[in-house]
């Protein structure tokens, strides 16, 4: 009986033990015969068996919030971003698959790894708990490491998983020191019970350090200045398809916790650390689109531009009110499916056949649309996107953002937005340009073609239609947003703030 009452209460999990599960049933796959079509196939059905549940809980009306051990909050915001993740990872398994299909070495491992990564995004976003906040927090680093290590005959690749195991070991000491203060003033490790110990002695020093450094811990996770100085090495040296995993569901599992931590924790009452977050996002803005003009390395210049972009959503955070938590969501949703885009180019453009280059110099796209014109047309939405061109998806978030900051009349944050999206014009039309020029005489990188190539390519047109559809239509979207924030505990959270 208790076996059943526990295994009911677990239900809320379904989707994330489906990815565990689907972890181990790769794992015995490829202890008993290696087949990367069929590895490839099992992660990608385990993954959609999920988002269906979370699709099937979402519109079949089980919205009751659920708490699961007083450590995971399962509620239509964490829903939300599950399928957001889940979405994120299907796309990187596609892009996987067409990447490492020439790769000389095993390739099975990788998936095994993702699917670890994956479910421990999807219990990051459900967290409310210090303790279920840094394990999952780690569940869903520690498989990145190997994955950007993977190819690791290319010296950048190895250089770049040895970065990032060093400076995310460091963010999650900041992290472990910062909960370590906080529960020596409150006595408990639960965002909501907490919360009033947490305001009684919010005045103490280290109360407010701990919580400066789960912030600049987060800072680290989500490459925000000044703690960006990993984020173009990485991206340039992974292999293209787990530079999209690190800049869509790493990300995405991030910014849904630190949503969930500001706002129940209280620390968005404190004003000295929304000065902090403040000053963190204009610095963001500001190095991500100046460094990205100097960029020769397309990898590079959207490892930039996917600062700038989070130093926007930090602004739509500082500027949240009891309506604009949807808002903040639907930025979310418009630049992942954006990166997926622009990263999957890439990822189609390259191959590991000859374990030394990727496709990642602009050199290598220039007259692009003479070989590949399908393909040019779908970075060249991208790129619109990702500047915020109006029928593209990447407008619609930004004008939500900056809506945000004028309703707050945070007038100075809104000018930040529209400053950041003109020097961000620059160099994402110089991607454009690079592309419909006159080809080259000498042959350039580009991945061998078979069917793997042709279903990433179909992924790739899927993400830059639903840029297009969502920038010409946005309703849908911004209406599921608004739903998950209305029925979820946050937006009581946001309403008593």
């Amino acid at each position: 009986m208790n076996f059943t009452m526990s295994f009911s209460e677990l239900m809320p999990l379904a989707p994330v033990m489906i990815v565990a599960l689907t972890a181990v049933v790769v794992m015995i796959l490829t202890s008993i015969k290696r087949n990367h079509n069929l590895i490839a196939t099992a992660s990608v059905v385990g993954l959609n068996l999920a988002a269906a549940n979370i699709l099937l809980n979402m519109f079949g009306g089980q919205f009751a919030p659920s708490n699961v051990m007083g450590m995971f909050m399962v509620d239509p915001f964490t829903m939300l971003y599950q399928l957001v993740i889940l979405i994120a990872s299907l796309a990187c398994c596609t892009l996987s698959h067409a990447y490492i299909e020439t790769y000389k070495d095993n390739r099975e491992e990788l998936y095994i790894l993702m699917l670890c990564s994956v479910a421990g995004a999807m219990l990051m976003v459900a967290s409310s708990h210090y303790a279920s906040f840094f394990i999952s927090l780690e569940l869903m680093s520690i498989p990145v490491y190997g994955m950007l290590a993977y190819t690791h005959q290319r010296a950048n690749s190895l250089e770049a998983g040895i970065k990032y195991l060093v400076l995310s070991a460091t963010a999650s000491a900041m992290l472990l020191m910062g909960m370590a203060y906080i529960y020596a003033y409150t006595g408990s490790l639960s965002f909501y019970e907490s919360f009033q110990a947490l305001m009684q002695n919010i005045r103490q020093p280290m109360v407010l350090l701990g919580l400066a450094l789960i912030i600049f811990a987060v800072g680290f996770k989500l490459s925000l200045a000044p703690f960006h100085k990993w984020t173009p090495d990485v991206y340039a040296g992974a292999p293209a398809p787990i530079a999209t995993f690190l800049a869509t569901a790493a990300k995405v599992a991030t910014i849904g916790l630190f949503v969930r931590f500001l706002l129940t924790s209280g620390a968005m009452l404190v004003e000295s650390l929304v000065t902090i977050i403040t000053i963190i996002a204009v610095l963001s803005i500001l190095v991500g689109n100046f460094l990205a003009v100097r960029q020769v390395n397309l990898k590079r210049i959207l490892g930039y531009s996917s600062i700038a972009h989070f130093g926007y959503l930090l602004i739509g955070l500082i500027s949240m009110t009891y309506a604009s938590l949807g808002n903040v969501s639907v930025y979310v949703i418009t630049y992942v499916l954006t990166t997926i885009g622009a990263f999957g180019a890439v990822a189609l453009m390259s191959s590991p056949y000859n374990n030394v280059d990727e496709a990642e110099s602009l050199a290598d796209y220039r007259g692009l649309f003479w070989r590949r014109p399908v393909l040019t047309a779908t970075l060249t939405v991208m790129m619109l996107s990702l500047a915020g061109i109006p029928l593209t998806a990447g407008f619609i978030g930004k004008f939500l953002v900056v809506m945000a900051a004028v309703t707050t009349q945070h007038w100075f944050l809104a000018a930040m937005i529209v400053v950041g999206s003109g020097i961000g014009l620059y160099y994402y039309l110089r991607v454009m340009v690079v592309m419909y020029m006159t080809p080259p005489d000498t042959p350039r990188i580009d991945a061998v073609d078979h069917w793997g190539q042709k279903v990433g390519g179909i992924m790739v047109l899927l993400a830059a239609l639903a840029v297009l559809v969502i920038g010409i239509y946005p309703d849908p979207i911004i209406k599921m947003a608004l739903q998950a924030e209305i029925l979820s505990p946050l937006h009581f959270m946001l309403t008593r703030q």
